[in-house]
């Protein structure tokens, strides 16, 4: 395992995997899904064929600095706009 951020892509690599080939890990992958669209919609899009990678990380990095900061300091937000 890796310390720190450098873990989570890792994580989310083997949980695809394990998604990919267990009944029941698909199964509470579709209750989560009815559950918190917006939480596993990000998962859905990197598991396509042809996995759309930049506009997910840059879509939850957005959503990341809402939540941590306020509006006047957003610097992502911002730089979207101009």
């Amino acid at each position: 395992p890796l310390p720190g951020p450098g873990g989570i892509p890792v994580i989310a690599v083997g949980l695809m995997l394990i998604l990919k080939s267990s009944y029941w890990a698909k199964r509470q992958f579709i209750r989560a899904q009815y559950a918190r669209p917006k939480w596993v919609y990000p998962f859905r899009r990197l598991m396509r064929k042809k996995p759309e990678i930049a506009p997910v990380f840059w879509q939850q990095a957005l959503r990341a600095e809402k939540v941590v900061l306020k509006r006047p300091r957003r610097r992502l937000m911002r730089a979207r706009k101009g």
